[in-house]
C-alpha cells in the first residue's frame, strides 16, 4: 500500500471478492461532518486529497473524484490524473455520473453510515434507469483493504461551563422536549456532533481543529436523555454534569437502540442523519418525522453570553493577529521567511495568550501563486518562501473557551503591483458593501451575495467559494443553517445573534490570491422611518487591513470613511494589549486613508 496506485489496485480486488461493480467513498463520517477524525479519513487514504470536501467513485476501469470550485486547483496537485478523473460539483454530481459511466445492470456499493436518504434516493433512482442498482455494505471495503487504519479517538470528554455556554444542559435539553411536544413526538435522534456537545454542554477531542467528541444522542419528550459514547471518554466530572436525567451507554449500542422505538414517533433530522439511522428506525416500528434538529438554529443564534465570549475571544485574536503583522512586516523584508515558519510563528503569538485550546483549522499560509488555492494546505513539498514582489494570504483562527475565530488577511510584501492593488480594492469593496447592508428581517443570506461580488462582477471577475459561513461558539468554525452564498445554501433567513463570515475574493491562477474576512454578528438596526424590522453586520474581527495593497482612488467617500472607521475601532481595541514596536505599527496600520 506504498503508493496510491496500489490502493485503487487493492480497493478495486476488494469490490470484485464481493461481487461489487463499484463504490463510492465520501469525505465525511457516521455524523455526517465537514471536519472527520483519521479514522474517517478515507478519501484521503485511497487518493492523496487533503482537502476538507469531496466524494469519489471507483468502478472496475475508472475512478471519479468529485470536489467543488475551492478545491480545483489543489485536486489536481494532490491527485494523479493518470488514475483518477477530476469533476466539478455543483455542475455535475456522483449520480450523474454513475448513470453515464456505470454498465447495464452494475452493482455499485455505498455505506449506508456516511450518506443520507435523499443520496441514496438519488443515485438510486439515477442508477434505476441504466438497470444498476445501488448496494448497502455491511463493512466498508476501504476499511478492509486500509492496513494500518487509526482507531478512533479515545479522548476524554469535558465540560463547557455554562459561564461560557450561557445556558445549563437542562434548560436546553427541556427546550427539545418542548419542541418534541408540539409535534406529538415522543424522542429525537441527534447525530450532528456539534449538536451533542452544545446540548449536552460538552466538548471533546475527537477530530482535529473542531472540540466535539464522537458520540450520538437521543433526547426524550420528558426531558431525559440517552447519550451514546465509548465507556474510555467518561469520567467522574463529566457523570455529574450529565446528571441522572442523561443515560450513558456504550457508543457501540447506538443502532441497537434505534430498533426499540416500535409504535413510538422519533424525529431525526434528513440533512444530519444518516441512511441508516432512518433505516433502522424505521424496521424497529418507529413512525420517523424527518425535520431538522431542534438544536440546529438554537446553537446558530448565540445567545448574550456567548455573544460576550466571542467579543472577548475577537478581541484577544485580533490582538495576536496585529502582533504576528508586525513580526511579519520586519521579517519579510529580510529576505528567507516561508510559508511553513510563518503558519508556526502566527500560531505561537495565539498561544501566548494562555487562552489558546487549539487553532480552529489549519493555518491557510498561501505565498504568491499558492494564495490562489483557495483552500491551501502548506507542506514540505509546497512550502515557498514569501518573497518581495509578491502577495501573501493568510486565513486562520483560534479555539478559544470563550469563542471560536476566523480571519484573512492578505499582505503586499514590498511594493505590489498596479493590478494587484485594483483587484484587492475591489474585493475590498465587496466586503465593505457586506458590511454596511441593511436588509429587512426575513432576508435570506443568498440574497445578500451579490453585494460582495458585484465590483467583480463589473470587470468580468469572480470567486468560486461561498462569501460568508457561519461560525460555532467554542464549536466548527463552519456552522450551519446561514450562509451567504447563492450555491450550495444561503437559503435560511438571517436573524439576530448569528455569526457569520465577510470573505469575499479574488484567485488568479499561478501568480497571487486575494481574500478579506472578518466575521460579522447580525444585529438588529434602528432605521428612521423604516416600515420593516431592519438588521445589519456588526463587524467583529480586529486587526489592520493592509493600506499598501489599495487603490485609494478607486474607493468612494464613504467607503474610505468605513475603512477608517474600522481601523480607529481596530485601535480602541487592539491598540491597549500591545506595546512598544508593535503598538507603534498598529497606530501607522490603522492611520487614516
Amino acid at each position: 500500500m506504498s503508493t496510491y496506485e496500489d490502493r485503487l489496485k487493492a480497493l478495486r480486488a476488494e469490490l470484485a471478492r464481493v461481487t461489487l461493480d463499484g463504490f463510492v467513498v465520501p469525505l465525511t463520517d457516521e455524523h455526517m461532518s465537514e471536519y472527520v477524525g483519521a479514522y474517517a479519513q478515507r478519501l484521503a487514504w485511497l487518493t492523496g486529497f487533503q482537502g476538507s470536501a469531496g466524494s469519489a467513485v471507483v468502478l472496475p476501469q475508472e475512478a471519479a473524484i468529485f470536489v467543488d470550485g475551492r478545491y480545483t486547483l489543489q485536486v489536481r496537485e494532490q491527485v494523479d490524473a493518470a488514475h483518477w478523473q477530476y469533476e466539478s460539483v455543483p455542475q455535475t454530481s456522483i449520480a450523474a455520473w454513475l448513470k453515464d459511466h456505470a454498465g447495464q445492470g452494475a452493482r455499485i456499493g455505498y455505506d449506508p453510515w456516511l450518506h443520507t436518504s435523499a443520496w441514496v434516493a438519488q443515485a438510486s433512482e439515477a442508477l434505476a434507469e441504466i438497470g444498476a442498482t445501488l448496494v448497502p455494505v455491511d463493512t466498508n471495503p476501504v476499511d478492509r483493504v486500509w492496513p494500518d487504519r487509526p482507531a478512533p479517538s479515545a479522548a476524554r470528554l469535558t465540560v463547557h461551563d455554562d459561564i461560557y455556554a450561557g445556558r445549563s444542559a437542562a434548560e436546553k435539553r427541556q427546550d427539545i422536549a418542548d419542541w418534541l411536544s408540539s409535534r406529538h413526538a415522543d424522542a429525537a435522534v441527534l447525530s450532528a456532533l456539534d449538536s451533542i456537545a452544545w446540548t449536552f454542554n460538552i466538548r471533546g477531542a475527537d477530530v482535529d481543529r473542531t472540540p466535539v467528541a464522537l458520540a450520538y444522542a437521543i433526547v426524550h419528550a420528558d426531558a431525559t436523555a440517552d447519550i451514546y459514547v465509548a465507556p474510555e471518554k467518561m469520567d467522574d466530572v463529566v457523570a455529574q454534569h450529565l446528571g441522572n436525567a442523561v443515560r450513558v451507554h456504550d457508543r457501540a449500542d447506538f443502532a441497537g437502540a434505534l430498533a426499540t422505538f416500535d409504535g413510538k414517533t422519533v424525529a431525526a433530522d434528513p440533512e444530519r442523519a444518516v441512511a441508516a439511522i432512518f433505516e433502522r428506525l424505521e424496521q424497529g416500528g418507529a413512525h420517523v418525522l424527518a425535520l431538522r434538529d431542534p438544536v440546529v438554529l438554537p446553537k446558530a443564534i448565540k445567545n448574550p453570553v456567548e455573544i460576550a465570549g466571542h467579543r472577548a475571544a475577537q478581541a484577544r485574536d485580533g490582538a495576536a493577529l496585529s502582533r504576528f503583522l508586525h513580526w511579519l512586516s520586519v521579517t519579510a523584508p529580510q529576505g528567507g521567511l516561508d510559508e511553513m515558519t510563518a503558519a508556526d510563528r502566527l500560531e505561537q503569538f495565539r498561544r501566548d495568550t494562555g487562552l489558546l485550546v487549539d487553532l480552529s483549522f489549519d493555518t491557510i499560509s498561501g505565498a504568491g501563486p499558492n494564495g490562489a488555492v483557495v483552500h491551501y494546505k502548506v507542506e514540505e513539498k509546497t512550502n515557498r518562501p514569501i518573497e518581495s514582489g509578491s502577495l501573501y494570504l493568510v486565513d486562520s483562527g483560534g479555539q478559544y473557551r470563550d469563542g471560536t475565530t476566523d480571519v484573512t488577511r492578505t499582505i503586499a510584501i514590498g511594493a505590489p503591483t498596479a493590478e494587484m492593488q485594483q483587484r484587492f480594492t475591489l474585493v475590498l469593496k465587496g466586503h465593505i458593501a457586506l458590511a454596511r447592508a441593511l436588509f429587512p428581517k426575513g432576508t435570506r443570506g443568498g440574497q445578500l451575495d451579490v453585494l460582495a461580488r458585484q465590483y467583480l462582477w463589473a470587470q468580468g471577475l469572480d470567486y468560486a467559494h461561498g462569501t460568508g459561513h457561519g461560525v460555532g461558539s467554542f464549536l466548527s468554525v463552519h456552522e450551519g443553517p446561514q450562509r451567504i452564498a447563492t450555491f450550495g445554501g444561503g437559503d435560511e433567513p438571517l436573524q439576530a445573534g448569528m455569526i457569520l463570515s465577510n470573505e469575499p475574493g479574488y484567485y488568479k491562477t499561478g501568480e497571487y490570491g486575494i481574500r478579506i474576512e472578518n466575521l460579522v454578528l447580525v444585529v438588529e438596526r434602528d432605521v428612521p422611518g423604516a416600515e420593516r424590522e431592519m438588521l445589519g453586520f456588526e463587524t467583529l474581527t480586529h486587526a489592520p487591513i493592509d493600506r499598501n495593497a489599495i487603490a485609494i482612488d478607486l474607493l468612494t467617500v464613504d467607503e474610505r470613511a468605513w475603512v477608517d472607521a474600522y481601523h480607529a475601532r481596530v485601535m480602541e481595541i487592539v491598540a491597549p494589549q500591545l506595546d512598544g514596536d508593535a503598538l507603534a505599527w498598529l497606530k501607522a496600520a490603522c492611520a487614516p486613508l
